[in-house]
C-alpha cells in the first residue's frame, strides 16, 4: 500500500541532498569539534561555517545563533534566559500557543513567582492586537512578548511586523516560535524588531534532533545545560556536527526555492479547498485556514459535518498520515487546546483533521485523498 503523507506541520521527509551531506559527513567529519586536534580542528570549522551561512540565510550574525537539539529545547532556553538572565517578571503570551512555549511559562509562572498574561483570541484564531496593546500599556514590569509566528495547528499568521513594533514602543522582549515559518517564508532580522526566535530542521527536510535558537546581540546567555564550554558557554553538549551540516543544506535548498516552492505548494492547498467544497458544503476550514493570504500555505485545518472518533484511524489504515484536531480522534482526553479557544462547543464536537503538504505532496494523492473522505460521510 502506497502512503500518502499529509502531516508535513508534524515534521517532513529529508531531502536526499541533505542526507548526501550527512552521509558524508558521518564518514569523514568524526571529529569532536572540541578536540584541538585536525580532525577536531575541522568539526569545529564546519560547525562554525555552517553557523555563518545559516545566520546569513537570515540577515542575522553568527554570534547571535545558537544551535540545539529541537525548536522545544530554544524556546525553553529563551524564556528561562528572559526570566533567570534578563529580569523579565511579566511575559504576555496566548492560550493558542505551542505547548513548548505554554508549559514552560506555566513552569516558570510556578517556580518563578511571574506574572503570567493571556492576550485574548479572536474567533478566526488571530491575536487581538488592541488587547496585546493594552496590556503592555498597563504593565510596569519589564515584560515578555511571547507570539508564535505560525500556528501549528490552524496555520494563522502573526503580523510579525506590527507586534515588534508594539513591543518595541512600550520597551517589551519579543519572542517569536518560528518553527512552522524558518525554511517557508522569509526572514530578514535586520528589519524586524524581534529579540528572539527558534528553528527545528526537520520542518523544512532537515534532519530530526536539531535546531536553532536566534538571540539577538547584547543578549548573554544563561545555559541551562551545564558541563561544558560549546556553544560558546550557551549550551553544554557535544555539537551534532552532523545534524547541524544537514540542517545548513536543508535550510540553503529552502531558502533558494522558496519562491518556486510557495506557489507548488499554495496550487496543492487550493486544488485541496476546492475539492472539499465539492464534497459537502457544510464542510469547514477552522480559524482562517481556508484563506491563503492570512494562513500559511503549509497547513489546511478541516472541520467536516460529521463526528467520526475513528476517521484519523480510518485514514491511517488507508495509507493517508494527518494530525487531529479534536480529542475524539486525537486519543487525549482534551483534545485541541487551539481548537478549543476558538470554536464553540457544538463545532468542536464535529470532527476536525489538520492536512498539511510539502514540496513533495502530489495532486494524485489529494485527488485519493478526496476519493477516500468521500466515502465516509454522505454529501
Amino acid at each position: 500500500m502506497t502512503t500518502i503523507y499529509l502531516d508535513n506541520a508534524a515534521t517532513t521527509a529529508l531531502d536526499p541532498e541533505v542526507v548526501n551531506v550527512m552521509h558524508v559527513s558521518m564518514l569523514q567529519n568524526y571529529g569532536n569539534p572540541s578536540s584541538t586536534h585536525q580532525l577536531g580542528r575541522k568539526a569545529k570549522s564546519a560547525v562554525e561555517t555552517a553557523r555563518k551561512n545559516i545566520a546569513n540565510m537570515l540577515n542575522a550574525s553568527a554570534p547571535e545563533i545558537i544551535f540545539t537539539s529541537s525548536g522545544t529545547e530554544a524556546d525553553n532556553l529563551i524564556l528561562n534566559n528572559a526570566v533567570l538572565n534578563l529580569g523579565v517578571t511579566k511575559i504576555i503570551t496566548s492560550k493558542i500557543e505551542h505547548h513548548a512555549v505554554l508549559h514552560t511559562c506555566k513552569h516558570l509562572e510556578k517556580t518563578q513567582n511571574i506574572a503570567l498574561n493571556y492576550v485574548k483570541i479572536q474567533s478566526n484564531g488571530n491575536v487581538d492586537l488592541q488587547d496585546l496593546e493594552y496590556l503592555l500599556q498597563t504593565s510596569k514590569e519589564k515584560t515578555l512578548v511571547s507570539l508564535m509566528y505560525i500556528n501549528n495547528e490552524i496555520g494563522s499568521i502573526l503580523p510579525l511586523q506590527e507586534v515588534g513594533e508594539i513591543c518595541k514602543k512600550h520597551n517589551a522582549l519579543f519572542h517569536s516560535d518560528t518553527v512552522q515559518t524558518i525554511g517557508h517564508y522569509p526572514l530578514n532580522l535586520q528589519e524586524i524588531h524581534i529579540d528572539f526566535l527558534v528553528a527545528s530542521a526537520h520542518k523544512f527536510h532537515g534532519p530530526k534532533g536539531i535546531g536553532f535558537a536566534f538571540f539577538r546581540k547584547g543578549f548573554g546567555v544563561l545555559p541551562m545545560l551545564h558541563g561544558g564550554d560549546q556553544e560558546r558557554g550557551a549550551r553544554s553538549s557535544t555539537e551534532n556536527v552532523h545534524g547541524i551540516l544537514g540542517m545548513e543544506k536543508a535550510l540553503k535548498i529552502a531558502t533558494e526555492n522558496l519562491q518556486k516552492d510557495k506557489n507548488y505548494i499554495e496550487s496543492i492547498k487550493l486544488f485541496f479547498i476546492s475539492e472539499l467544497k465539492k464534497l459537502s458544503k457544510d464542510i469547514y476550514f477552522n480559524g482562517t485556514s481556508g484563506d491563503l493570504d492570512k494562513s500559511s500555505y503549509t497547513i489546511l485545518n478541516v472541520r467536516f459535518p460529521i463526528k467520526n472518533s475513528m476517521l484519523l484511524f480510518t485514514l491511517d489504515m488507508a495509507g493517508i498520515a494527518v494530525s487531529g484536531g479534536s480529542a475524539c480522534q486525537s486519543g487525549s482526553n482534551k483534545g485541541s487546546h487551539v481548537l478549543q479557544e476558538i470554536l464553540l462547543e457544538e463545532e468542536e464536537e464535529n470532527t476536525s483533521v489538520r492536512f498539511s503538504f510539502s514540496k513533495y505532496t502530489t495532486k494524485e494523492e489529494i485527488v485519493t485523498t478526496i476519493k477516500k473522505l468521500s466515502t465516509l460521510f454522505k454529501k
